[in-house]
């Protein structure tokens, strides 16, 4: 498995794969072709279907300015590799091919050719929950030190700049107000959610303050804000706000945090490596999902739970999220996906409690439920994976109140 810290990439949302994951091929292949000034890029399948709502097309000019680029969309064709495929094409100044690359966008950021994942560092030796488990009992080991273990102790500052950006981006949500950008013209609530919460009392309250922090994030995500992504900008409210809820309410020290997030990081880390992070290759079970059980692991960590609480409360968190489609409305970052962020942390918060009134004995271990993740992601029709065309997407019309 590579580093976490490719978990938690930091850059602009609104998408991962729609707009980090474009530009970082387009950077790529300008610096193969330095002296060209014009390219062109073809977008395949769903990085096509729902690539303007993603502002792919925005990001992808901005990234090779002052540089030319040309985009063709093929919504209706897919590469071999993954859904999100797209070939760049160098052009001198009678519009001949200079150069060519295939590459993929294929979740959280990440890219992939015909070589393999670009950047595909591996520093961990053991890449499924239950052999983990068994290295971290043998050695009398948390799965925070199986982290430093395998990352060294770099990766804490690393966490820290990681932890400080989701704070940032908790605080500007909370204060930003308006309308998102684009056609659906959906309001932003994380302001008048909280706002309400910090007047209310014990659970509403408690509930209240989740949904707030998540939205905070999300928002941010979906105007194209400075996030964190954890794993993927679409689904990067869920663990922020738990980690935020827990240090406010619970007064938990940075200290613990930055190790609940090490903890984290390694629960994603096995979903990507042995599954998906990519809602248009397995659907938002693979984002929303590894997002809660994420969150859910980190807050039974948090609160205390032996090793086998924290992979039950994360088997729980992912569990529960088996099936979920994407199917972005109007191809935005918002709807479902904003509400998705929020629904999802108070249930990693409630898996995290459930399995800490446990022993941590239960019967399906994370590892099958990821396995389960991927075939049910493989089920799915594409209309529901990001496509755009299925769904809350296809049947969503303007509500008249």
């Amino acid at each position: 498995m590579q580093s976490i810290r490719e978990i938690y990439k930091i850059g602009y949302g609104p998408s991962s794969s729609h707009t980090i994951g474009p530009v970082r091929a387009a950077n790529i292949f300008q610096e193969r072709n330095p002296n060209c000034k014009k390219f062109k890029v073809t977008l395949y399948g769903s990085l096509a279907a729902t690539g303007v709502g993603h502002h792919t097309d925005l990001a992808l000019i901005k990234a090779v300015h002052p540089c030319e680029i040309d985009i063709i969309w093929r919504p209706e064709e897919s590469l071999p590799e993954h859904p999100n495929g797209m070939i760049f094409q160098s052009l001198d100044n009678n519009q001949q091919i200079i150069d060519q690359w295939e590459v993929y966008s294929i979740g959280g950021g990440d890219l992939k050719d015909t070589d393999g994942i670009i950047n595909n560092r591996q520093l961990y030796p053991i890449t499924n929950m239950t052999d983990i488990m068994a290295h971290c009992t043998r050695q009398g080991k948390t799965f925070w030190e199986y982290v430093e273990d395998c990352e060294g102790p770099g990766i804490w500052d690393y966490l820290a700049t990681v932890w400080d950006i989701m704070k940032d981006t908790i605080a500007r949500g909370l204060e930003n107000e308006g309308v998102l950008p684009g056609e659906i013209h959906l309001p932003r609530k994380a302001s008048t959610y909280y706002m309400k919460a910090l007047n209310s009392k014990g659970a509403t309250q408690n509930q209240g303050l989740l949904f707030a922090f998540a939205l905070a994030v999300s928002e941010e995500n979906a105007s194209g804000g400075k996030i964190a992504i954890a794993p993927t900008c679409g689904s990067s409210g869920v663990l922020p706000a738990i980690l935020f809820y827990l240090k406010r309410e619970e007064h938990i020290t940075d200290i613990k945090i930055l190790r609940a997030l090490a903890t984290a990081g390694l629960i994603g880390n096995i979903v990507k490596f042995n599954a998906s992070i990519s809602g248009a290759e397995v659907g938002c079970q693979g984002e929303i999902g590894t997002a809660c059980a994420m969150a859910a692991g980190a807050a039974a960590q948090v609160m205390g739970g032996s090793l086998r609480q924290i992979e039950y409360a994360a088997e729980m968190g992912f569990e529960h999220n088996l099936g979920l489609t994407c199917d972005p409305v109007l191809g935005y970052v918002q709807i479902p996906c904003i509400e998705r962020n929020a629904i999802a942390v108070g249930k990693a918060l409630e898996c995290a409690v459930y399995a800490l009134f446990s022993d941590g004995g239960h019967k399906i271990s994370f590892d099958n439920a990821v396995e389960t993740m991927e075939e049910t992601g493989r089920d799915i029709q594409s209309a529901y994976r990001e496509t755009g065309i299925g769904g809350l997407a296809k049947s969503w019309k303007p509500f008249q109140e």
